[in-house]
């Protein structure tokens, strides 16, 4: 260890300021989904900070450059907010919000509409290639939001109008699911998947939905 790695060397108080700034802003998980550096404590609660790709340790050098790159934003970087960070812990949060709410899997669509899970593993991948049905890949396999089935499993035909452009547009489908489930400002503010119910509000919900592919397949 070189005498500028040791405690209390520069890019260990370097080290221990970026942690404590990305702690506060509650940026510290978001870090490995961006590819930058990593940092855990020990049990004093001094930061370490490693390579993701190496698992070294970060030198002087390293530190200084991932400083700059989370400071480059703004007109004042010393007060400079990490945008990309930003970016990240809302998609997370967004996720996490969007995750909690009702969803189904094979299995558990399969108990509600009565049927195998085979059979429901046909007829989701069979709707969702005809736009009817919007499907979320994860982790495990697929989520099938729960907002957008009727209390027998099948699809609520509202929504087809607004599903069926928006899927063919090819959009990233989280962003589809929060579009349609959150306020829209389309809508000003209506929320489009109940909008799509009220007879006096669904054909603003569709045009909504047209315009928003209509951009999503403008900016791919």
């Amino acid at each position: 260890m070189t005498d500028a790695a040791a405690p209390g060397g520069p890019e260990d108080s370097r080290g221990q300021r970026l942690a404590d700034w990305l702690d506060g802003l509650g940026l510290t998980d978001q870090l490995p989904a961006a590819g930058l550096p990593v940092v855990e404590r020990d049990p004093t609660g001094r930061a370490h900070w490693t390579d993701p790709g190496t698992g070294e340790p970060l030198g002087e050098d390293a530190l200084e450059a991932l400083d700059d790159l989370l400071h480059h934003q703004g007109s004042e970087p010393e007060h400079a907010v990490p945008l990309a960070l930003l970016q990240l812990a809302r998609q997370a949060r967004l996720r996490a919000e969007l995750r909690a709410s009702p969803t189904h899997d094979y299995a558990s669509l399969a108990r509600l509409r009565g049927a195998s899970v085979e059979a429901t593993r046909f007829a989701v991948h069979k709707l969702a290639s005809r736009h009817l049905l919007l499907v979320v890949p994860v982790e495990a396999g697929v989520l099938v939001p729960g907002f957008q089935l009727t209390a027998g499993g099948e699809p609520r035909p509202d929504l087809v109008p607004l599903l069926t452009p928006l899927l063919a547009a090819g959009g990233d489908p989280w962003r589809t699911w929060a579009w349609l489930t959150r306020p829209a400002a389309l809508l000003s503010g209506l929320v489009p998947a109940d909008a799509a119910a009220d007879p006096g509000t669904a054909d603003l919900a569709a045009w909504g939905a047209v315009r928003l592919a209509e951009l999503t397949a403008t900016a791919r």
